[in-house]
């Protein structure tokens, strides 16, 4: 049997950029494993993204954010308009890999060629995204995708990652939260776009929706201009159509959050604040990669730990050392020579 062809970076983006889901899958999982060739295939790649809406929900878990993104998929799908999603899960800490599976969580769309699903492991990254999520966004923009949907693990401080990557956000609530409004005020209300309280058909929804307006007016202050967020009751799991609430006014939502994007050219502030953050990823690895590789063998790096352990020195003295040596100090032999 002939042996595997093995794709160059432009063959494999010619397939992405064309529509291969295989080959989008593929690309992820290079991605997520720091594979040596996803540098060269991202600047084949990005050319291809940008065009996307981009939307991300976080919540605790148990707020129903499956069943809602499941929902809104088939919102969107009604409006033909191709979806992807990224389901951030908790890592196997054995593996690194999702402990959840993507096709359990939305049987319903997982056989839909109109929709591209992955889930991904958060790797222990802080800020409820794995850190190739930003990658993978660009992935899925550029094999086609009109609507992507990043789900984030968990609530609290770290979620804000997600605004890097999204355009319209969404904080998911439930009634009976009750610190979780300290966990609000304290700094993930100030990405919140769209505030939805699902499961409002339960005891305490009522009095959950006025200490939340409340505590949006409480945030808001004088504020006049600008988007103001909006706050939406939905029910999203119901066994009969009749029995869920509240899914078109938030499809309705995100639409009118997009168009104000556009129409006050926030757009571009976010588009810019996107890529800043995605310049400081890469320059960060890039850096880490030189630094490990000129210390990689020496023993250093073993004696830098236990110097530090025993006391003799501390982290920041051995990253300034190490950034001296490998970065000023190879600056100016340089100009000297």
């Amino acid at each position: 049997m002939a042996a595997r062809r093995t794709l160059s970076p432009e063959e494999m983006a010619e397939r992405l950029v064309s529509g291969d889901r295989r080959m989008a899958a593929r690309v992820i999982t290079m991605a997520e494993n720091r594979s040596e060739k996803i540098g060269d295939l991202m600047k084949l790649i990005y050319p291809h993204t940008g065009k996307a809406m981009v939307i991300g929900l976080t919540g605790a878990g148990g707020s129903g954010k499956s069943t809602l993104i499941d929902r809104l998929i088939g919102r969107f799908r009604q409006r033909d308009m191709t979806v992807g999603v990224i389901a951030v899960d908790p890592s196997s800490p054995f593996s690194g890999g999702a402990i959840l599976g993507d096709r359990i969580r939305f049987q319903k769309h997982s056989i839909d060629d109109g929709v591209f699903i992955r889930s991904m492991g958060s790797r222990g990254y802080l800020g409820g995204l794995a850190r190739a999520a930003s990658d993978v966004v660009r992935i899925i923009e550029a094999l086609g995708q009109d609507v992507i949907i990043v789900e984030t693990l968990g609530a609290g401080q770290d979620e804000v990652d997600v605004f890097h990557v999204a355009q319209t956000c969404l904080l998911l609530l439930t009634p009976g939260m009750g610190d979780d409004i300290q966990a609000m005020k304290a700094g993930i209300m100030e990405i919140a776009h769209l505030i939805v309280l699902n499961k409002a058909d339960l005891d305490g929804a009522e009095a959950c929706l006025r200490s939340l307006e409340a505590t949006l007016h409480m945030g808001l202050g004088d504020k006049q201009d600008g988007w103001i967020p909006r706050i939406l009751p939905t029910v999203a799991a119901g066994v009969r159509e009749g029995q869920v609430q509240g899914i078109e006014e938030l499809f309705e939502a995100i639409l009118a959050h997009q168009m104000y994007l556009r129409e006050s050219r926030a757009m571009d502030q976010l588009q810019a604040a996107r890529v800043e953050q995605e310049l400081g990823l890469i320059f960060k690895d890039e850096l880490e990669k030189i630094v490990f590789a000129g210390l990689k063998g020496t023993g250093r790096k073993r004696d830098y730990i236990e110097a530090i352990m025993a006391g003799r020195n501390d982290p920041y003295s051995v990253v300034e050392e190490v950034l001296r040596e490998f970065f000023i100090g190879r600056n100016s032999g340089e100009r000297s020579s």
